[in-house]
């Protein structure tokens, strides 16, 4: 028994490589109805669990800010999130939990089985739970990403991993964790997109680093974030970190290579020998708690140190 039912030879060749959409199950699962994501909520650890809030302006990606859920029950943030705006995500769980541990095993077990010599690594099943009409802004991940949805609807822009989508110098800042994923968006670029409509049962994969940005529909959403790593993509991401500081240590105006090449390889060495050596400093990219949930009214945001 399969959890994808629509593999086929052309997405088993390229997967990991290309934009695929396809079919699952998980909605079908008792543990994402409300009594489900009301026990995740007090099981997750409470001090992993990222709450934010945004703007309307797909543009303005500087309004995505921090907050706090409190000691709000289980029961309370499921409410918020279905009365406010904001995104509860929940990273790792597979992690934390062992059912979610046991989930993702099951996941990565198919997607092995399917597609051949794929070998994952590095796997973060993490669980968003978000508000109607939320949106995540431009962005890009350095990992492999697959996102499932569960409950609600959502659209996805998926954009091409090259100027002016993001430029070498951008991707390499994002990889050296200079800055945060997120970065400028024009909207006139979503002409160049493969856009994606999921709902319950649909789930979509794209080229590593390709740059991306969610908008939910009227309703309560609930997707699964599967990131991970392969071997080749893991050669990728450390090409690029080779390449950000041959940039800044020699004015070098790098490449990417593709694959297993003796440059790969040279570059895959040089990264490894900057991070041992901490060439590059290494910046937390966190953002500061501006804002806990209203244990009084659902949804509502208080700035922090507001008596309510």
């Amino acid at each position: 028994m399969t959890i994808i039912g629509d593999w086929n030879p052309h997405k088993a060749k390229s997967f990991g490589t290309a934009n695929l959409a396809f079919g699952h199950d998980l909605h079908e699962r008792p543990m994402f109805d409300d009594a489900g994501l009301e026990q995740l909520l007090d099981r997750y650890p409470r001090e992993k669990l990222g709450v934010f809030t945004m703007g309307e302006d797909p543009v303005d990606w500087r309004t995505w800010r921090r907050g706090s859920a409190g000691g709000l029950s289980g029961s309370r943030l499921l409410e918020a999130a279905q009365a406010g705006r904001i995104w509860l995500n929940l990273r790792a769980v597979n992690s934390h939990l062992a059912d979610y541990g046991a989930l993702s095993d099951e996941v990565f077990a198919e997607k092995e089985a399917q597609v051949r010599g794929l070998r994952t690594f590095k796997r973060d099943l993490g669980v968003l739970i978000s508000s109607a009409n939320a949106q995540v802004f431009y962005h890009l991940d350095v990992p492999l990403v697959s996102l499932w949805q569960i409950r609600g609807q959502k659209r996805v822009w998926v954009y091409p991993v090259e100027e002016p989508y993001v430029g070498a110098v951008d991707l390499e800042k994002i990889v050296l964790r200079e800055t945060a994923e997120q970065f400028d968006f024009d909207p006139a670029w979503d002409a160049g997109a493969d856009v994606f409509d999921l709902t319950p049962g649909r789930m979509v994969t794209w080229r590593q680093n390709a740059p991306h940005r969610i908008e939910n529909g009227p309703m309560l959403n609930v997707s699964l974030s599967i990131e991970f790593m392969t071997p080749a993509a893991l050669m990728r991401a450390n090409v690029i970190y080779a390449n950000g500081v041959l940039r800044r240590r020699i004015g070098a105006q790098p490449a990417i290579q593709a694959g297993a090449s003796p440059v790969a390889l040279g570059k895959l060495a040089l990264a490894r020998g900057a991070k041992a050596l901490k060439l590059q400093t290494v910046h937390e990219r966190v953002l500061p708690v501006t804002f806990t949930l209203d244990e009084g009214a659902p949804g509502a945001l208080l700035p922090m140190g507001h008596a309510a």
